[in-house]
Parts: C-alpha cells; sequence; structure tokens
C-alpha cells in the first residue's frame, strides 16, 4: 500500500491578518511540496475563507466549534474584525477553550492515517497550547507567526518581564535581547504599557507565551537576509490578490476608481497611501490633523478612511463632522486626493508606479507588501508588535520615517506634513536614501522568491 501524504494541519488565531498569514502558507505549502493540508478555524471563519480558496487547491476546512456567547461575547464573534479593541483580550482568553476539541481533532486525524506519517501541526502565536497538546500525542509541533523576527521577539520579552515597569527613566533596556538598543515606554501599545502582571493581557500571555517551549521550532514569514533574528525564516509568503475574498461589487467599483483611474494620472513616484489595516483607526482630533497635513503637503494621496475611535468602525464615515470644513471637496477639486470608505485594493495600489510611500501601522503582512514593491513607509504604529515593527523599519532597514506612536497619541499636523515630504521628497538626501534602501530590500525580497 502507497504511504499517503504527510497531512500538515494549520490553526490561525481567529483574526483576519492571521489568518491570510496562514492561508498564504498553506497555498504556498501545497503549490511546492503537495503536501495535504487540513486548515482549522471556526465556522464562520471558514465559510468566508471558501471563496478564498483556487479551484483547483485541495486543502481541506475543517470547522471546529466555538459558541462565543459562552465567553460574555456577542453571538456569532469569531474574529477580531466584528470587535472593539477592549474585547479582543476577551475572544483571546475564550480561545484556550478550543483546546479540547482540537485535541480529539488530532487524534482522530492520527486514527485515520494509522500507521502513515502522523500528522504535523502549525498553530498560531496566540495558540501557545497547541504546542503542548502535539507534545503529548508524539506530533511535530511549530509556531508560525506572520509578523517578522526582531518584532516577535521585542514583543515576546517585553511581555514576559515587563521591564518597563522597574526602569528608572522612561528608557529602558531588554536583558534577553541586547541588540535592541533602548526602547521608550511612550512607544509600547497600550495593552504593554499599561500591564502591571495581574491585567488580562498579562494573564493570557504569561500562560501562552511560555508554552511556546514545548514547540519544535518558530516560523516567520520573513528575510533572513534583513530580518537575522528570525532563525527559521520561510517569507515572504503572501496571498496572492486574486486569493482575498472581497464583495464583488465593491472589488470591482474600488478597483476601477483606484487602480484604473486615480493612479494612471498621476506622475511616477507621486502617490501617498494611507491605511491603517483592517480594523485599526485613530482618534478623531488626529484625524483632523492627517486631513491637514494632507492637504498642506500638496501631495497626491489615497486615504482609506473608517470612523474614528469612539465610534462604530463599520459604521458610516462623516466626512463632515471628522474632517475639516470642506475637505473633500476641496480635495475633489483639486485632483489631488481621494478617500475611499472602509477598503482598498492595497495590494493593487502599492504595485502601482505611481506610488512613492504608505503611510502605514506597519503590521507585517503590509510591510512586506510595501517592501516587495519598493515602497518606502511612515510608521504610525497601532497595536501589538507594531511598534517595534517601526523602530525596526527606521532605524535596522533605513526604509521607514516614524511619525507617531498609537491610536491617541497626539501629533501635530505640521509634524506629520514634514515626515511626509522627507520620506517622498527623492531629490534630497534623506528621502533619496530611504528610496536606495527600499531597493535594495526589494530585491533581498526578489532574490528570495527566486531561489
Amino acid at each position: 500500500m502507497a504511504l499517503k501524504k504527510e497531512n500538515i494541519v494549520m490553526f490561525p488565531f481567529m483574526a483576519q491578518c492571521h489568518i491570510i498569514s496562514f492561508l498564504a502558507l498553506a497555498l504556498h505549502i501545497e503549490r511546492t511540496k503537495g503536501y495535504d493540508i487540513t486548515f482549522v478555524n471556526t465556522s464562520l471563519n471558514v465559510k468566508k475563507l471558501k471563496s478564498s480558496l483556487p479551484p483547483s487547491s485541495s486543502i481541506h476546512l475543517l470547522e471546529i466549534p466555538f459558541d462565543s456567547s459562552g465567553h460574555g461575547l456577542p453571538p456569532d464573534t469569531e474574529n477580531t474584525d466584528v470587535l472593539s479593541y477592549p474585547l479582543i483580550i476577551r475572544l483571546l482568553h475564550a480561545s484556550t477553550s478550543l483546546e479540547p476539541a482540537f485535541r480529539k481533532l488530532i487524534q482522530d486525524i492520527a486514527h485515520e492515517q494509522g500507521r502513515q506519517p502522523p500528522p504535523c501541526i502549525i498553530a498560531d502565536i496566540f495558540f501557545g497550547w497547541t504546542a503542548t497538546v502535539a507534545k503529548e500525542l508524539g506530533v511535530f509541533h511549530a509556531v508560525f507567526s506572520g509578523a517578522g523576527g526582531y518584532g516577535l521577539a521585542c514583543y515576546y520579552s517585553v511581555w514576559l518581564t515587563l521591564p518597563h515597569r522597574n526602569a528608572k527613566s522612561d528608557e529602558f533596556k531588554l536583558q534577553d535581547f541586547k541588540e535592541v538598543s533602548k526602547l521608550h515606554v511612550t512607544k509600547l501599545p497600550l495593552s504593554i504599557s499599561e500591564a502591571d502582571g495581574s491585567d488580562s493581557w498579562s494573564v493570557f500571555q504569561r500562560k501562552n507565551l511560555p508554552a511556546w517551549v514545548d514547540s519544535n521550532g518558530i516560523l516567520f514569514n520573513t528575510v533572513k537576509e534583513f530580518d537575522q533574528i528570525a532563525a527559521w525564516a520561510i517569507g515572504p509568503v503572501l496571498l496572492p490578490t486574486k486569493n482575498r475574498a472581497r464583495s464583488g461589487k465593491e472589488a470591482r467599483i474600488v478597483s476601477t476608481d483606484l487602480c484604473k483611474k486615480c493612479p494612471e494620472r498621476k506622475p511616477v513616484n507621486s502617490v501617498l497611501y494611507v491605511s491603517f489595516g483592517s480594523h485599526n483607526t485613530i482618534a478623531p482630533s488626529q484625524m483632523m490633523q492627517l486631513a491637514m497635513a494632507l492637504e498642506a503637503s500638496g501631495k497626491n494621496f489615497i486615504w482609506v478612511v473608517r470612523p474614528p475611535i469612539g465610534f462604530d468602525i463599520k459604521s458610516e464615515f462623516r466626512g463632515d463632522e471628522w474632517l475639516p470644513k470642506k475637505f473633500e471637496e476641496r480635495i475633489k477639486e483639486s485632483g489631488r486626493g481621494l478617500l475611499v470608505h472602509k477598503w482598498a485594493p492595497q495590494v493593487e495600489i502599492l504595485s502601482h508606479k505611481s506610488t512613492c510611500a504608505f503611510l502605514s501601522h506597519c503590521g507585517w503582512n503590509s510591510t512586506l507588501e510595501a517592501l516587495n514593491r519598493r515602497v518606502t513607509l511612515i510608521g504610525w504604529a497601532m497595536a501589538a508588535e507594531q511598534f517595534f515593527n517601526v523602530k525596526f523599519l527606521e532605524e535596522e532597514l533605513g526604509v521607514c520615517v516614524a511619525v507617531a506612536s498609537g491610536k491617541t497619541c497626539e501629533v501635530r499636523y505640521q509634524d506629520i506634513k514634514a515626515k511626509i515630504e522627507l520620506a517622498m521628497n527623492e531629490t534630497q538626501k534623506k528621502g533619496k536614501e530611504i528610496k536606495r534602501k527600499a531597493c535594495e530590500v526589494m530585491e533581498m525580497i526578489k532574490k528570495c522568491h527566486e531561489r
């Protein structure tokens, strides 16, 4: 009897950015290795994933039962995209309840395969408990991080020791990661800066992160040539544009307006793209300052706008309330700017020759999409390891200009304007150097694709 192919069980946390990274890796493994892949997630996420799989894919989507209402969450809450930020930690705690069902799932797969190769597990960084389950069952396990090595190493170190709590000043060092220069307390995610060891985030992370020691390894979606902290760098693995699920009508309208009408009219390297990811937004005062900076800079721009903090992020955007008076009218008349509500075809925009820079939260998916197309970054971190990504991109790689830190920070439009001009002015020494570095990184990524 012929041996069955190895079965890889992949299990991302219930957040769109995590699911996208895992799906990109699953499709890559299927295409290059030919293994059988079982992609596990909750019911609603699996239903959405079906439209992202190409017809030729044999990836098996497997539902794992989860009842959000039993954990103090609204009914049918199975993805961070539908949650306000304070409730995300509740979903993280609730996700640990998946352990019994996941253990049985792995046991069932192993039983079906009999003496054939046992399943291999690739699980999310927030599912540390899966490493313990795998160890108990004698199954190979790897943690997969959609983040870069530098950013995740900082995130891991800070959460385990909370070094800023005992620092004598606002600056502090990581004793177990001395390659990193000093960190500043104002450039930490809110969940960490407010942590005292007994809060919900601390309780979760101090159980989750140490469980990684039971894993056989950690995979990073990054490039070792420029991110040397990542021992098992397997990237960049990016999801093809055609596999990104989005309602057909919305995608056609937005793609037509942005990718055909707007950029085509603009000179090469003249457009700034602004987006803070799929579920981030900024304070009303900062939205006003950003709008003023964009207008004052005189640069062409595409801005993906969502309601500010304090409002339902999925509600209708009220520009007359949250932006300078007649802002939308002026930018439409001038032809310099375009506001897009909620979603835009990011990869197409970054791929266009007119796009010069990306004002971003510097989530690692967005970062790789930009660097893969030699687009420079203007960093405005929002959460998680993004703050450490910005530090790495600016201080180590030289492809980024940091403009602000956090969702509720206070930054004036003059400062935002100055950073935009610095990043986009390629005739000046600094702007030219940033673009040169971005081109170098793009070449490193290109060589990885060729291997």
